[in-house]
């Protein structure tokens, strides 16, 4: 392995408050109440802020100045609400470089993948539903769809300003007014975007930033003025949701936990599987919820694919998330590393066998080293439940109907991998495959104008492209 000289982003191109308050109807307002949280650096435990945490009150306020300005975002033709889409797009993609090194200050993910990944696909999220502003008639939910009013959305911590952007552009375009609660972990994009919405002069109320904890997003769900909730996050808290959604008049969408089944069958290109094989699972430490977690192998390429994926991930550079060169950044918080010892530790006591690459730990902050389990049955836990971590399961099959057998056979659905040179397998297998979305030869490949979402306990409804679009619609 080259060593490489560090090659850290400047911080100096961002400008951290001390403090942040809510943003309602345009304005940055101080809490009603007294709570505040301290929003750290994962990868140091630095306290980059402290921020106000919404009671019910406060989501009161926000939800009525979103319904006051719907009534004027709403009546806007559809060319001039792209207008102002189409703005936030450009400042998002002005300001991107900053907003990489706050994403990774915030999150602990490598700056390279928020500069490379999370911020191009923010902005094109933007552009791409500005487009689709005035041509509702044309999307196929009759030929004059209406907006549904004020959204409720709940994002996520393991990619803030993407969650924001593919809960936020669908439903600017469709007329519809958001109030928005970032996770409390990663709040400061969120925070960030609230000015991009000031400096492209969007009318006050149109977007509206609540933060804090469980108890803020279940006001915000259980407001009586949103019309619309959109929830991304764990398995648990969405089936409370729906619970709490459930015979009200609220249109809802959840897109939540995954365990996906990467599928490496014998006549792949295998260096290229490996490689799809690592983005599946260790890209942003493998907080990902369509993370490529199982990895079936053909058990006649078993020991070639995981020799070769022990010798790629001993090539893994895990530190610094400011530095250019690093692979695997820091996991976001304690909770979420404690999380991932106690499931790692249980993989070893249920019999899998444990392996990571020599892997020096920095002294403070969050961290886990890229792991393999093998030796791995169905009935383990690691096989089971979502670490949401850099931990991969391998499992071997021997037939196409046994790997689609072993793949569907877990509560989620969202996502899946095929790796082959045949064509009508690829169609095969993603045909019976119970998963929202199934990549072949490539993973965790996002695109706005795809649709995105899941079966069973990953949720249900579509984020994204056309589809994305009728969940902001009376339709």
């Amino acid at each position: 392995m080259f060593e490489y000289a560090p090659a850290p982003e400047s911080r100096e191109i961002v400008d951290i408050k001390p403090s942040y308050g809510l943003f309602i109807g345009g304005e940055w307002v101080d809490s009603q109440g007294e709570d505040h949280h301290k929003t750290i650096n994962p990868a140091s435990e630095e306290v980059l802020a402290e921020v106000a945490w919404a009671t019910e009150a406060d989501v009161d306020r926000a939800v009525q100045a979103a319904r006051t300005a719907f009534t004027t975002w709403s009546a806007l033709p559809g060319s001039e609400r792209a207008k102002y889409i189409f703005r936030i797009a450009r400042i998002i993609q002005e300001r991107a470089r900053e907003l990489a090194v706050l994403e990774t200050l915030d999150n602990g993910k490598p700056i390279r993948e928020s500069r490379d990944v999370d911020l191009p696909l923010v902005a094109a999220h933007f552009f791409y539903y500005a487009g689709w502003a005035d041509k509702l008639g044309y999307a196929g939910f009759g030929s004059d769809p209406r907006p549904l009013g004020v959204a409720g959305q709940v994002i996520p911590w393991n990619f803030p300003l993407l969650m924001l952007a593919w809960k936020i552009a669908p439903a600017l375009a469709c007329g519809n007014t958001v109030v928005l609660k970032p996770a409390e972990t990663t709040p400061l994009t969120a925070l960030a975007f609230a000015e991009i919405c000031r400096q492209a002069n969007l009318p006050p109320g149109v977007v509206n930033i609540v933060t804090g904890a469980g108890e803020t997003g279940a006001a915000l769900v259980n407001h009586p003025g949103v019309d619309k909730v959109a929830f991304t996050g764990s398995t648990e808290v969405g089936r409370m949701i729906a619970r709490s959604v459930a015979g009200t008049r609220k249109k809802l969408t959840l897109e939540l936990g995954g365990k996906a089944a990467n599928i490496v069958f014998e006549d792949a290109a295998l260096d290229q599987a490996v490689e799809g094989i690592v983005n599946g699972i260790f890209f942003n430490q493998g907080h990902v919820c369509c993370a490529g977690s199982r990895l079936l192998v053909q058990e006649s390429v078993a020991d070639e694919v995981l020799d070769a994926l022990k010798r790629r991930l001993s090539t893994l550079r895990l530190g610094d998330p400011m530095d250019k060169n690093t692979d695997i950044g820091a996991i976001n918080s304690a909770a979420q590393l404690a999380k991932i010892r106690e499931l790692s530790e249980a993989g070893v006591t249920e019999g899998a066998e444990r392996w990571s690459p020599p892997c020096p730990i920095p002294d403070r902050g969050f961290w886990f080293p890229p792991t393999v389990f093998t030796g791995v049955a169905q009935s383990h836990r690691i096989a089971r439940e979502e670490i949401f971590g850099p931990v991969l399961s391998v499992l071997t099959f021997r037939t196409p109907a046994e790997a689609v057998e072993k793949a569907n056979n877990t509560p989620y659905g969202l996502s899946a991998g095929i790796w082959t040179e045949k064509g009508s397998r690829i169609l095969w297998m993603a045909d019976r495959l119970r998963a929202g979305v199934v990549w072949a030869n490539t993973f965790n490949r996002f695109d706005p104008t795809s649709p995105f979402g899941g079966f069973k306990e990953s949720g249900y409804g579509r984020e994204g492209g056309r589809h994305g679009l009728e969940a902001y619609l009376a339709v």
